[in-house]
């Protein structure tokens, strides 16, 4: 087998003057070595992890406007109260942005990762063209995890691993909201390696499906794996901010009931 060196962290220099710090893998990195990879970063470990997946270019404006008080009165305060760390997919889009915009809002200071496939993102100040299928990095990240692969989704299985990595024996969670197809792999991989996933019912497409699914008002059978799995809850996107918080709190502090929700 080929042996590749030992990739270095370097700098991406983003327009709005922001720095973040970025490191890219090879196809063959497990997943012991990227620990030591992740401590290059700067990244903590043993922390409460939130994983947050869903739409990217598939929400509405109207939903858009709707699911910013999620992210900045819920997810963005949760995890600084915790000092925890917020992994997601990194781009300038959808749940991502809000993500992005939540921390840099809320001048909150906890580490945001994007764990995102190199062939399908535009690297800031790049040289080369990009194809009209990448997306350009969300700019109020503070880390990213470069990963192989050249199609929409080749991150989902590095996004899981990269935050069980880091989070090793302190809870975590993941946060579905609105989504598509790889929203279904990135629930899969969560429930595969013992996360628990919260459903924002109300949110669209993906997360609503498999909210009802859990409701049982619709039967859909990439959903019944999940759910017999017993780690998918669902909160409604309509519900006081406070509970939704207190629902995301509990869940990131090891006292979430799982019948709670």
């Amino acid at each position: 087998m080929k042996s590749f060196p030992t990739p270095d962290p370097f700098q991406l220099k983003f327009p709005n003057g922001h720095t973040a710090v970025a490191i890219q893998l090879h196809r063959s990195t497990t997943r012991s070595k990227i620990a030591p990879l992740l401590t290059q970063l700067g990244l903590p470990m043993a922390r409460p992890t939130l994983v947050v997946v869903g739409g990217a270019s598939g929400i509405s404006e109207e939903s858009f406007c709707q699911l910013r008080s999620l992210f900045t009165e819920v997810l963005a305060p949760v995890i600084q109260s915790l000092d925890g760390v917020v992994i997601d997919g990194g781009t300038d889009a959808g749940v991502m942005k809000l993500m992005g915009e939540a921390r840099q809002a809320t001048a909150s200071t906890f580490p945001l990762v994007g764990v995102a496939a190199i062939g399908t993102v535009i690297l800031p100040q790049s040289p080369t063209q990009p194809s009209d299928d990448q997306a350009p990095l969300e700019p109020h990240h503070t880390h990213f995890v470069l990963v192989p692969g050249g199609l929409w989704g080749d991150e989902a299985p590095w996004i899981a691993n990269v935050a069980t990595v880091l989070n090793v024996d302190a809870p975590s969670v993941t946060v579905l909201v609105n989504g598509g197809r790889i929203a279904w792999q990135d629930a899969s991989n969560s429930v595969r390696v013992g996360r628990p996933v919260l459903v924002i019912a109300g949110s669209g497409r993906t997360a609503d499906e498999l909210a009802a699914a859990v409701r049982g008002e619709l039967s859909s059978d990439r959903a019944t794996d999940l759910i017999d799995s017993g780690l998918v809850h669902i909160v409604d996107l309509s519900s006081d901010l406070l509970f939704v918080r207190s629902v995301v709190q509990s869940m990131l502090s090891h006292t979430h009931q799982p019948n709670a929700v």
